[in-house]
């Protein structure tokens, strides 16, 4: 009897993996065909299939990347879609339709409770409205207080109207990390994003906004729920904050010493320029996508350490993409733990289960493998610098969407790895966790091995 409920279990969530899965491609099949139509272009006429496609998975993915200018080759239409795709990929569409079904008063049934929950990577499915609600106004309050900043700058920039749309353009974007911007139209003197690389306003504010969608709902709930009954905050939360604010830190530091002297990025500007410049490329490496400078000018040494942090990427159940901060600090902490002759790895009075640790190889593992693999493809089929190839692969990957100027050269071939190279990375991962999870859980309750001693090192 308990072996039919664990294997009904298994099942469950197995189908709740898959329709996450299908949903998201049904929702990119969505976004193509919208995106496709005359309507959807500024001149009118009907985009293609691999353009349209590209832009949806990156937008629902809430990548960045873009084969095509999105201010000036989209019409309004067309730029509507694609904010409509990254706040639905960006909050996941499970979430969406549970504050739709809120709305309506529709009863929602304990298996969609299931989906929504495993969404976010999370096992406690009590509250579940509750934790929607939670999300809702934090999102579109987020949102709002966002592009009010931002339109403080906008507005006189681009005018009333325009200036309001950007705003809320941008940081829906930024919040989601979707790093998509449509700010080189409406202005004859502003032609892109880095018209503003010395700006305070627009840097905080984005950064802010890139930060807050990239730590997670999960710690967002986890601090309210300390705030008001007083308890401690968890050590996944502890972990994510630490974590977070050590690799910006650090990244904006190796960024600040990597550029210093070079003339094509920061090396002609003030010392508050470059700080401020050097934290807004840290920011953005976590799965943001935002370019204040031109990336391709980047030192090759800045251009590999950007590749590390765009691979490692955000927290889980957050806007980022990447393998994920906790993922790879408990890999970290685990060999440094080893390395000084530690037999328990406990971080914060907790000890971490070999599961854990097994999860985040296997997440490393494979994500690594699809880098490699795609940057060998891309830079034979096109011909290229494997550095380019690589760059773009694992800001793929990663959600990210910076580029070295190459995304719009893509030949036909590399643009459909990297669209997997998206859509995997906002999804594949997650259905990765989940049925090695049920797997690891299943396997446990049948059956047992003996340990086997293998020579390591």
């Amino acid at each position: 009897m308990k072996k039919s409920k664990e294997k009904n279990l298994f099942n469950r969530e197995k189908g709740t993996t898959a329709f996450i899965t299908v949903g998201f491609a049904v929702l990119i099949l969505f976004g193509t065909l919208l995106l496709s139509l005359p309507i959807s272009s500024a001149e009118g006429r009907f985009t293609s299939f691999s353009d349209s496609l590209f832009t949806a998975t990156s937008a629902t993915c809430v990548t960045g990347l873009s084969v095509v200018d999105t201010a000036t080759y989209w019409s309004l239409f067309g730029q509507l879609v694609i904010l409509g795709l990254i706040q639905i990929g960006g909050l996941g569409f499970m979430s969406l339709a549970f504050m739709l079904s809120m709305i309506i008063k529709r009863r929602i049934s304990p298996h969609e409770r299931m989906l929504l929950m495993q969404s976010y990577n999370i096992n406690n499915y009590e509250n579940t409205l509750g934790f929607v609600k939670r999300i809702a106004k934090y999102t579109f309050g987020i949102e709002f207080v966002g592009a009010l900043l931002l339109s403080f700058r906008f507005i006189p920039d681009f005018g009333w109207g325009n200036g309001i749309y950007k705003s809320v353009f941008h940081s829906v974007s930024a919040f989601c990390n979707a790093g998509f911007d449509i700010i080189g139209v409406g202005n004859p003197e502003i032609k892109a994003m880095s018209h503003y690389v010395a700006d305070p306003l627009v840097n905080i504010t984005l950064m802010l906004l890139i930060a807050l969608g990239g730590i997670g709902f999960v710690v967002v709930n986890d601090l309210s729920n300390c705030v008001k009954t007083k308890k401690r905050i968890s050590v996944y939360t502890k972990i994510v904050l630490v974590l977070t604010v050590g690799l910006i830190l650090s990244g904006a530091l190796m960024f600040l010493g990597l550029e210093w002297n070079n003339p094509n990025t920061i090396g002609n500007k003030s010392l508050g320029e470059k700080i401020l410049a050097s934290f807004f490329h840290s920011v953005t490496l976590r799965t943001a996508g935002f370019s204040m400078i031109d990336n391709s000018m980047l030192t090759s040494g800045t251009q590999l350490m950007s590749m590390v942090f765009m691979f490692i990427g955000g927290a889980s159940g957050s806007t980022a993409g990447g393998v994920k901060v906790v993922t790879v600090g408990v890999l970290v902490y685990t060999v440094i733990c080893v390395a000084i002759g530690k037999r328990n790895v406990s971080i914060f009075g907790r000890k971490l289960s070999n599961e854990s640790f097994m999860k985040a190889v296997t997440i490393v593992m494979i994500q690594f493998f699809l880098v490699i693999l795609s940057t060998l493809i891309i830079s034979v089929s096109m011909n290229t610098d494997v550095i380019k190839a690589a760059f773009e692969s694992v800001s793929a990957s990663g959600t990210v969407g910076l580029s070295l100027n190459f995304t719009p050269t893509l030949n036909t071939l590399s643009r459909f790895v990297i669209i997997f190279l998206m859509y995997f990375g906002r999804v594949g991962i997650l259905s990765i966790t989940y049925t090695f999870t049920v797997n690891v859980r299943d396997e446990k309750s049948i059956i047992t091995y003996p340990e086997a001693n293998l020579l390591i090192g």
